[in-house]
Order: C-alpha cells, then structure tokens, then sequence
C-alpha cells in the first residue's frame, strides 16, 4: 500500500449564493484545488463527489472538461465528504490511480433538516409533526450528556462564541459576526437546552482536495501534506444514537469512538500528538461530546477546559479555528473537505489571523452524521 499526499485544497465559500448551482460551486472548488496544486484538470485520473442534493455530483465534468475519467458519486449523512475522501485516497493506496479529485458540494434550503422516515422505518406522519428535526435529537443527545457529565448551559454557549469569533478571521465563512455567551443563552430556545444560536444551518458551498501518490508529490508542491489515516464506521447495536437510545440494556459506544480509535492506529500517533483539531460541531454540545468520543479528553473534562480557553486558536487544543459549522453553515457534502482544506491551511501556515502558533504539524478532522456513521481523517506533514 502506498502512501497519499494532499498536493492541493479549493474552496468556494459557504453561504448563501442565489441561483447559483451547487454543481458550479464544485466545480469553482475543484478549479481551485487545481490551481493550488500547480496541475491541469487533464491530469486527473480519476474522482469521487460527494452531494446530499445533487444527484449527479459527475455532472461538475461538464464544466471543466469531458476528459472521460471514472467519476464516483457517494452519499453517507454528514459523513459524506469523509467517505469520499477515504474512497480517493484508497484508490490511490491500492495502486489503482497516481492522481484524484475529491469533491463535495450541496446548496440546502434554510431552516433545520429533516430525515426521509422512509429510510428510518417509521410512518411518514413522525416526520411531518416534527419527530425528525435535527434540532430534537441533537437537543436529547446534549441533554442527556450534560446531565450524567456535570456539563453547563454556559460551556455549551463558549463553544459557539468561540466558532463565531473563529469565524470571524474566515473570509469564506457563512456567519462572520461575533456573538456574545449572554446573547447566545439568551436567544430563542429551539430545542431544550440548545437556543437558536447554538446550531449551525444549513447552507450552501463547496471544497475539493487533489491527492496523488505520496512518492511523486514533490513534483507539484514543496510542501505535501500527508493523508496518514481516513476511517469510516457505523454505530453498534446499543449506541445512543437517533431513535436507538432504548435499543439495548447495555449501551454500546458511538461510531465516533471507533473511528477515531481506527485512525489513530492506522497513523501511528495518539490524541497527545495532535496540533489541531476539527470537529463535528452540528450544535454546541456535538463539539463537546466530540472531544471525548476523539480522545481529546475525558467526559466532563469540558467543562474547565472550555473556561480554561483550552479550545481557542492560541489554547493547546484549538478546535474549529475556521468557525466550524455554526460559523460556516453545513453544505453537507462540503463539511469534511472544508475539514481538511482548514486543515492543509493551518500545517503549511497559511491560515492568516486564525493561524495556530508553534508551527502545527498534525491535524485531525472528525464528521458524524446520524443517525450513526463517522468519519475520521488525520494529515500531517
């Protein structure tokens, strides 16, 4: 098995945008990680998409070139764009390709996402009277965490302060204001405990990253990042999880926690050699369960860590420097690779005011997407 380099990231920002296409936001993404990495669309062999709306993602082809390569379309929740992104990288592994395209892209109407209860096997009325908001089961996830961790309303409304102040240093961020703690536990309550300004929205956007064999990725970039690990999983019997909570006596632990353990042996590194971190942040709480589920520490340890500013950019665990998904919005098949192109920013020190200090040299990017799938990738150089 060879080794995978990311030679190039493209962004096109996230927001709202229009009548514009999510099929020619990619296709700006991609563009962009091709200028990034110094290669021509001709050069790439083969693809991955990844689009919850978009049910041709192969179709962004068309804008840059009907060159005839393999173009593979994937859909996993908010998991997508991790999928994609180990699909291409194993591909590349294998000995198959030299030189892919991930890409993610979506454009999703405002307002809260709701599940097809067609896939969850419940009646179509569950879902028209609400029993499938996001916003709910993020809310009982959070609620039943804090209650059995000594977890605060005010840690859940540090971490959205943070993302927006993160957010603001990121041109490409959907929401670019600040918002204080007090605004923020003072604002609308959606789902008890989390207010309005504790969720992230959906939006639009798109991010592409081209990879290559990592014995040849110096004929692009002087500065490779390495893909040491990219991981998906789904949850076990007894995970607590959409609608799953009562599925079994013993409670199994979440598809995060096996991921991540998977990524972390297929690196080599553990949590302690991390320099920065991304991290689903759906809602507030899902950064704060998420911190433990990676490893990055014990449940309940939040608390202080968060009033100990442990999680700021400057903080020896900076988490979401670019504004995550409350600042960003989640474009669902964006999410991960906007993950990743944060990430290739900050290791080459690129990363402008955001930028973390002392040189970081590892990062890592978790995705969750319900009602139980993850996804983890770790970079370095």
């Amino acid at each position: 098995m060879v080794d995978v380099a990311i030679i190039g990231v493209g962004l096109h920002p996230f927001g709202r945008f229009g009548p514009k296409s999510a099929i020619d936001m990619g296709a700006d993404a991609i563009r962009a990680a091709l200028a990034d990495a110094g290669v021509q669309w001709a050069d790439v062999q083969f693809a991955f998409g990844g689009s919850f709306e978009v049910d041709n993602p192969d179709a962004v082809t068309s804008r840059l070139g009907l060159t005839g390569i393999p173009f593979m379309d994937v859909y996993n929740g908010c998991a997508t764009a991790a999928t994609a992104l180990s699909l291409t990288a194993d591909a590349i592994r294998s000995g198959q390709y030299d030189l892919g395209v991930a890409v993610g892209m979506d454009k999703h109407e405002p307002g809260a996402f709701t599940s097809d209860p067609v896939d969850y096997a419940a009646p179509p009325w569950y879902g028209e009277i609400g029993h499938f908001l996001t916003t709910k089961f993020f809310a009982m996830k959070i609620n039943r965490y804090m209650h059995d961790h000594g977890i605060s309303d005010r840690t859940l409304a540090r971490v959205a302060a943070k993302n927006y102040r993160n957010g603001v240093l990121n041109p490409n961020a959907f929401r670019r204001k600040p918002i204080s703690e007090d605004d923020i536990l003072a604002s609308r309550m959606l789902n008890y405990p989390l207010t309005q300004y504790m969720f992230c929205s959906p939006d639009e956007g798109a991010a592409a990253v081209v990879l290559c064999r990592a014995d040849i990725a110096h004929r692009y970039t002087s500065t490779p990042v390495y893909l040491r690990a990219s991981t998906v999983r789904t949850r076990r019997f007894g995970a607590f999880e959409v609608h799953a909570s009562w599925a079994a006596v013993e409670q199994d632990a979440a598809p995060t926690v096996y991921a991540s353990k998977a990524a972390y042996e297929q690196a080599g590194i553990g949590p302690d050699d991390v320099d920065v971190i991304q991290l689903q942040d759906t809602d507030a709480g899902a950064e704060v369960i998420h911190m433990a589920e990676n490893g990055f520490c014990a449940d309940g340890d939040q608390e202080q860590l968060l009033a100990d500013g442990a999680t700021e950019i400057g903080g020896p665990l900076p988490v979401n420097t670019d504004g995550g998904l409350i600042a960003n919005g989640e474009p669902i098949g964006a999410s991960g690779l906007r993950q990743v192109h944060e990430l290739v920013l900050q290791l080459r020190g690129q990363a402008g005011e955001r930028q973390v200090p002392g040189n970081p040299r590892v990062g890592y990017a978790q995705l969750y997407g319900a009602p139980g799938t993850a996804g983890v990738s770790i970079v370095s150089l």
